[in-house]
């Protein structure tokens, strides 16, 4: 499956203003262009036991893009 990962940092948590709401983790991603270098996902992650963790602020991750084959084109 094609796919590209790019580097990132964790800048803050964001707490949820409902407490219905999910808490947030505001990453900013390495290469991306700058008015587009954030993004906010669900702060909720398993860890390889299964067990719910959460990211903390300054922690570097890698954010993966993947493709389905199918929706790729040849770069020329």
């Amino acid at each position: 499956m094609p796919d590209t990962t790019l580097n990132g940092t964790v800048e803050k948590i964001i707490k949820p203003s409902h407490p219905e709401e999910a808490e947030k983790a505001q990453i900013t991603v390495e290469g991306a262009d700058h008015l587009y270098r954030e993004l906010r996902i669900e702060n909720t992650l398993k860890d390889d036991q299964g067990n719910e963790v959460s990211l903390k602020p300054g922690a570097e991750v890698e954010v993966t893009v993947q493709a389905d084959p199918d929706s790729t084109v040849p770069k020329s």
